[in-house]
């Protein structure tokens, strides 16, 4: 902080500053203006009233019904999966639990038309066997290849066999005799329930496949707990290219290790395991703007639960049903629990999984969790609260039978009803509100006379240590409701008000291009909200579901909404540029032109629900990390903060344990000479931090790419070349990590 003199000094010393000119003019003349006031203390005359700028009540539900989406398709066989298939004016296609998958054409769904046949070879003795799952190579069709997971009959040993197979398509319209089938892997079950057998490709380009415990009641050969069995699992491989057989990526636990299977008798952890402890996980899903992985598993005889599922995380069965103990032989934890659960009981009993509704029908349920449980056939969604916990509310009590969940192009979602062979819609009926408007014009945070320019209402302000935005400029408001404040925590958190909108503007080349609205709604829960701006930057314009464009010769990815709070993080308080030692720093205030420290400005206005516990002087600073007058490992130390502890910090949403936070030595960060759990990304010996040498950092690696392993992982398609060079000077000078 920089100091200044009491206004008297100043005076004292320059007792000119008291007249309008020095030497030329008279005390006499009386026609000489009156001297002009002394300077303003702070960089703002008063608080500004916000009457306008405020967050509105979150978009609420309408009436939830489900219809029959394609009343005059012929009816379909004990469906088990529908998909869409990812090009432009898609084929949809159904697997049939007896071995049958099958197309229609959504807009003239009058027939259904073979595509691969797998009866007779898929078994259908086992209740829950048969064809399960089914997924398209990430480059189709390009890359013309399927994979399809299903289960065959044993002979002589197990019960049934769950196999993963790869179908290299001769022709992708209808596949012929010049189909080429190649088993990837195969897992032996000893009982006739509890297969999973769902699969999918995640946003890392590798391949899930759920594994039920095996089945029977409760376990009995204690595999969901076992991690050198593959059974009771979410498997993770690596299929790209590799014919009959698969690898083990690098980020998988238990990596180097001996494939397993197809038996239970392996030596050691199997490397094929991504997380353990599931019952039986049917259906599940990524989320693709977040890439969240949802699963509800089936419980045994009390509970269904629905999980968020991370890398090398133990979800408790048999140990735990859902957030209830089962039994203790064996059980050692942590356990992850479930997100929710819902109790047996009014005919509910097993659970299927959906998806995050991306769609725009139904405004009041986007971003939410839905699924649904096949016994009773009701229908359920997710909300969350924004502070990582979530609410079930029911949508629907229907009378069908919901075995799998699909979504089409748009988002909208669908569901297969086993029972009658259908393929069902959601749909609202009636009612629903959203109140955050399409328009930012109509917002209410901008110039009523010049959308371009902020609202009077607001307080602009800055950060000492910026957020990496692709090399955008960017300003920065806050808006919070007359008669509310802001209250700070002990470790200098900001804690705003119900009602409160955070905005920031980005611009390229001087250009606007987004504004983005982080909300603290009414209740309590806080969401985000972007707006693409036009050519003229006379409007922008509310963007749900992400995109990404080209800007001044760049990639520029507008975020869907769901990502926000991948940021966001409510470990880390929401609202991350707005905390002490960010805003402990002097700003000019364009309504003043005046030039003074942001902290003192708010304290003075009435920003603050109680007083500064300090001056600025006593208060934390957090360094600019490009001020090269500023030590280096502070201004690495600063970069981190702002870039990576919003989820790298005790609670956050990785598996690894990083504290990146500023005050956090570095011998307790758990990083600095540490072997990285999630793979070395091919590095030589390599550390998260290696002192004295960034070529052997995953950190540096991670930071210096934009892929699935690249970090940030979201909202960024350019590496900080900057950031990257002031890490790795940081780290090359490192002796040690005391």
């Amino acid at each position: 902080m920089i100091f200044r003199p009491p206004t008297f000094l100043l005076l004292a010393a320059f007792p000119c500053l008291l007249l309008t000119a020095c030497g030329g003019g008279s005390s006499g003349n009386n026609n000489n203006p009156p001297p002009p006031p002394p300077p303003a203390t702070v960089g703002l005359d008063a608080r500004p009233d916000n009457m306008t700028c405020v967050a509105p009540a979150r978009a609420t539900l309408g009436t939830i019904d489900v219809t029959n989406a394609f009343p005059n398709l012929p009816g379909l066989s004990a469906p088990t999966k529908v998909l869409v298939e990812p090009v432009a004016n898609p084929r949809w296609f159904v697997l049939e639990k007896n071995g049958r998958v099958v197309t229609f054409d959504p807009d003239n769904a009058v027939s259904l038309t073979p595509f691969l046949d797998l009866t007779g070879t898929a078994s259908t003795s086992a209740n829950e066997g048969g064809l399960l799952g089914m997924t398209f190579h990430p480059d189709y069709p390009a890359v013309p290849e399927v994979f399809l997971s299903y289960t065959i009959e044993g002979s002589g040993g197990p019960r049934l066999h769950s196999i993963v197979t790869r179908f290299i398509l001769d022709d992708v319209n209808s596949p012929g005799a010049g189909t080429v089938q190649q088993q990837i892997i195969e897992v032996d079950q000893f009982a006739s329930n509890h297969n999973g057998g769902d699969i999918a490709f995640g946003p890392d380009g590798l391949l899930y496949f759920g594994l039920g415990d095996g089945g029977g009641g409760g376990d009995p050969n204690e595999t969901a707990q076992d991690t050198t069995k593959l059974l009771g699992s979410m498997l993770r491989i690596d299929v790209i290219g590799t014919g009959a057989d698969y690898a083990i990526p690098l980020g998988n636990r238990f990596f180097g290790n001996t494939k397993c299977g197809p038996t239970e008798s392996n030596a050691d952890d199997c490397p094929e395991i991504y997380a353990w402890g599931l019952r039986n996980p049917w259906r599940w899903s990524f989320d693709e703007p977040t890439g969240d992985l949802w699963a509800a598993d089936v419980g045994q005889n009390a509970w269904e639960e629905v999980n968020l599922i991370l890398a090398d995380r133990n979800y408790g069965w048999d140990c735990r049903e859902g957030a209830h103990d089962f039994e203790s032989s064996g059980c050692s934890g942590p356990f992850e629990e479930p997100v929710s659960e819902y109790p047996h009981g009014s005919g509910n009993g097993s659970i299927t999984g959906g998806f995050v509704y991306r769609g725009t029908s139904i405004p009041g349920l986007y971003g939410r969790y839905v699924f649904a449980d096949y016994l009773s056939g009701r229908i359920w969604a997710l909300q969350s609260d924004g502070m990582d916990g979530y609410t079930n509310e029911e949508l629907i009590n229907t009378s069908t039978g919901p075995s799998s969940f699909g979504i089409d192009q748009d988002g909208e979602l669908y569901y297969t009803d086993i029972n009658s062979g259908r393929i069902m819609q959601l749909i609202q009926t009636g009612g629903g509100t959203d109140q955050v408007p399409d328009l930012l014009s109509a917002s209410g945070c901008v110039d009523p006379g010049n959308t371009a320019l902020p609202y009077s209402g607001l307080v602009p302000y800055d950060i000492n240590a910026p957020f990496w935005s692709d090399d955008a400029a960017k300003d920065r408001h806050i808006g919070i409701p007359n008669g509310t404040s802001i209250s700070i925590d002990a470790e200098d958190d900001w804690a705003f008000p119900a009602g409160t909108v955070l905005v920031k503007n980005f611009r390229l080349n001087g250009r606007l291009i987004e504004t983005r609205h982080l909300m603290r709604h009414p209740d309590g829960v806080w969401a985000g909200y972007t707006y693409e701006w036009n050519v003229a930057e006379t409007e922008a314009t509310r963007i749900r579901n992400g995109k990404i464009s080209n800007i001044s010769g760049q990639d520029w990815i507008f975020p869907d909404e769901a990502e926000c709070l991948g940021c966001h993080t409510a470990t880390a308080g929401v609202a991350l540029g707005p905390e002490t030692s960010q805003m402990n720093r002097d700003f000019t205030y364009p309504q003043t032109g005046r030039t003074h420290g942001q902290l003192e400005t708010l304290d003075t206005i009435s920003m603050f629900s109680s007083p500064l516990q300090g001056t600025p002087a006593m208060l934390p600073v957090l360094p600019d990390p490009m001020d090269t007058g500023a030590a280096l490992g502070d201004r690495a130390r600063a970069y981190l903060h702002t870039n990576c502890a919003q989820c790298h910090q005790p609670g956050g949403p990785t598996p690894v344990n990083v504290d990146l936070r500023f005050t956090t030595s570095i011998g307790n960060i758990n990083a600095c000479d540490v072997v990285p759990e999630e793979g070395g990304l091919g590095l030589t010996m390599a550390r998260i931090i290696a002192p004295g040498d960034a070529s052997r950092s995953v950190l540096v690696e991670r930071m210096n790419r934009r892929d699935p392993v690249g970090m940030p992982p979201l909202g960024s398609s350019i590496v900080d070349a900057d950031g990257v060079t002031l890490v790795t000077d940081w780290i090359n000078g490192l002796a040690n990590c005391n």
